[in-house]
């Protein structure tokens, strides 16, 4: 049986005052690099120099002619991170998020991101990326938005693309300030992502609200509408699904903004199917279903699915504060009786940060915690986890294409699966990721 305690998660007396060390270390040094990169956080003229010749606007029906591949915009990002820093133990692993933590210090690229999108017609957008990062691309992304009215306010999307599920998970690596996402929301599906059709109904005013968010650089999370309501396969990302039971998720948010100009976000968010664990992910001595005994459901072991969370985001103006929690219920590995089981799961996390807009650049300094318990269907045997993180760090903004981030993080976490048995670990180290974007 699995024994969760917190004191290992809270860092001593020694690594805070390493923390600290480093953290004071990092302002020493951003601030006297600041001639360094002073010239390049001039920002970019957004309007054309009427007085220049070539800078005369086309007109729009010559634009709406245009071959719809000339409307097409190709955009991007790579991460280069440099992992183990400092590192307590040699054991630290995070199968789900980078697995480049697993081993010995060193560099690796944890994204590299290439799009391509674009309107084909008025009311066609098509969306695909790749990520370059690992041995083998991989196709991360690849929908079409199709507009049911001129306000372009309802669409209907087709395809791989994220599922409305929690804010974070919807939040863009780019924007994101921790390195990794939270175990607890992040554990609903693999990569974020799967095949499917959505639905997105986003008023006027909130999707003003949201440009507004993502105009002044406020950590969104993108316009995955104010309601949202999916049909996927709930398996793997792009993976064939394993049972006839399709996932149905749906997710509602509102973005508040007062009087004073602050904006919060709250909102809601469910998921209900059944999931098959692939027979891949499952030892041959592993039993399936409650007590030992085979569960069955056309032919193939179905687990109930099922989630409902809560997502609050205060935007850093200049504080910020963002929470999100979920409870609900999925297979998870029982070491006693080395069968996998339905059991309850529940988990979150909070995150404090704090925006400073100066001359040489956008520094958010931040800290986050998060704790989870449960399964996770998609690794081995739907591994159990005992999760109580801790990571404190700053990211700086230094142009509009290029943003360090220093992390130092305190991990505990325990683990059971019929391969590895039950494990344990306990650590810190710190994290560097410099993002280029184009």
């Amino acid at each position: 049986m699995l024994v969760f305690t917190v004191n290992n998660a809270i860092p001593t007396n020694i690594e805070m005052k390493r923390c600290l060390s480093w953290f004071a270390g990092f302002l020493l040094l951003t601030f006297i690099s600041t001639g360094v990169f002073a010239t390049t956080t001039e920002k970019i003229p957004t309007e054309p120099d009427s007085t220049k010749k070539t800078d005369v606007l086309k007109p729009v029906d010559q634009i709406a002619n245009l071959a719809w591949f000339k409307k097409l915009k190709i955009n991007g990002y790579f991460q280069l991170r440099y992992n183990g820093a400092f590192q307590t133990s040699d054991e630290l692993r995070i199968d789900q998020a980078d697995k480049n933590i697993e081993g010995d210090p060193g560099f690796s690229f944890r994204r590299a991101r290439v799009k391509i999108s674009g309107f084909v017609t008025d009311k066609v957008y098509v969306y695909v990326q790749s990520d370059f990062a690992g041995s083998k691309v991989v196709l991360k992304d690849a929908y079409s938005d199709l507009y049911l009215n001129n306000d372009k306010t309802y669409r209907l999307r087709f395809g791989l693309s994220k599922v409305p599920y929690g804010f974070e998970n919807m939040q863009s690596s780019s924007n994101r300030l921790a390195l990794d996402r939270a175990d607890p929301t992040n554990s609903a599906f693999n990569g974020e992502r799967d095949m499917g059709v959505t639905f997105f109904w986003t008023p006027t005013i909130v999707k003003e609200r949201f440009n507004r968010i993502k105009r002044e650089g406020l950590k969104h999370s993108g316009d995955y509408g104010m309601f949202a309501l999916a049909v996927i396969n709930g398996q793997n990302t792009s993976d064939p699904d394993e049972n006839k039971y399709k996932h149905i998720v749906s997710r509602l948010t509102y973005p508040f903004e007062f009087s004073n100009g602050q904006l919060v976000e709250v909102g809601i968010q469910g998921m209900i199917g059944k999931y098959t664990p692939f027979d891949s992910k499952i030892a041959e001595d592993v039993k399936v279903g409650e007590n030992g005994e085979e569960q069955s459901w056309a032919g193939d072991y179905a687990f109930n699915d099922r989630r409902v969370g809560a997502s609050f985001v205060m935007y850093p103006q200049p504080f910020g504060l963002q929470a999100e929690y979920n409870i609900g219920e999925g297979p998870e590995y029982d070491p006693e009786s080395n069968t996998i089981k339905e059991k309850p799961l529940h988990g979150g996390y909070i995150q404090a940060m704090y925006r400073a807009e100066t001359s040489h650049g956008v520094f958010f300094p931040f800290v986050k915690w998060q704790r989870y318990d449960g399964g996770k269907k998609f690794e081995q045997d739907a591994r159990a986890y005992k999760v109580n993180d801790f990571d404190i760090g700053m990211e700086w903004q230094i142009n509009k294409a290029i943003e360090l981030v220093g992390m130092y993080s305190f991990m505990d976490r325990k683990y059971a699966d019929s391969v590895d048995g039950s494990d344990e670990f306990a650590g810190s180290m710190l994290r560097m990721q410099l993002q280029f974007r184009f």
